[in-house]
């Protein structure tokens, strides 16, 4: 019996399954049309996917080139069909290896970036299927205002705990990111709804400012 790699092993049920998530996620809209015996205009479709098709497509290219090497073969995978990488997974699985004491790009921190996702991909779940059955009774609680500074501020309090610890890790490095993004934002903050496609931006100035301090000697 053929012995069967773990990384060829990833690739092949990481393609079936996403292939069988892409077949359901288009099963919904094409059983409701079936049912309800509606279908929307080709042009009417056409019209709406150059709208919209161009900016996901371009994101998606970003996404797979940025955190594939974070996440791994499986992590990549697994992430990608579960989604929201940039305000979880990728958070998830970097803290995680960090608590682990394991390198990006190895065996070990795949398989740790993996779980860090299928676990958060399982709390997530959860979570909604928690608050879909409690949102009527909650709904005043979430929207008062005591709670509304905590949710404005999830986000920022979680990559800004993220950011210590890679910053001072890498200071050199990260300096110059940092600097580049905090001046555009602060000129241009109608940025800040275009982090998706600035993330690429902040990783390619510190691969090159790592490339410049490493062929001066600084690193």
């Amino acid at each position: 019996m053929k012995k069967v790699n773990y990384e060829e092993a990833v690739h092949v049920y990481g393609r079936i399954w996403m292939l069988s998530a892409f077949v359901m996620m288009l099963m919904i809209p094409t059983s409701i049309g079936v049912y309800y015996g509606a279908w929307p205009e080709l042009s009417g479709v056409v019209k709406g996917l150059l709208g919209v098709a161009p900016i996901f497509w371009t994101v998606a290219v970003i996404e797979i080139i940025t955190y594939t090497p974070m996440l791994g073969s499986g992590g990549s995978y697994l992430g990608f069909v579960t989604g929201n990488l940039t305000n979880l997974k990728v958070p998830c699985a970097l803290y995680a290896m960090e608590n682990a004491k394991v390198k990006q790009g190895t065996l070990e921190g795949e398989v740790i970036s993996t779980i860090a996702i299928a676990t958060s991909s399982i709390v997530t779940t959860i979570i909604i299927a928690v608050g879909v059955l409690m949102l009527t009774p909650l709904t005043p609680i979430l929207n008062s205002d005591f709670l509304k500074p905590a949710f404005d501020n999830i986000l920022p309090a979680l990559f800004g705990g993220l950011a210590v610890v890679y910053v001072s890790k890498n200071w050199k490095i990260a300096m110059a990111p940092l600097i580049f993004m905090i001046t555009l934002f602060v000129w241009i903050p109608s940025l800040a709804h275009s982090v998706s496609v600035l993330v690429p931006v902040g990783s390619l100035i510190a691969i090159v400012v790592a490339r410049l301090l490493y062929v001066k000697g600084h690193l």
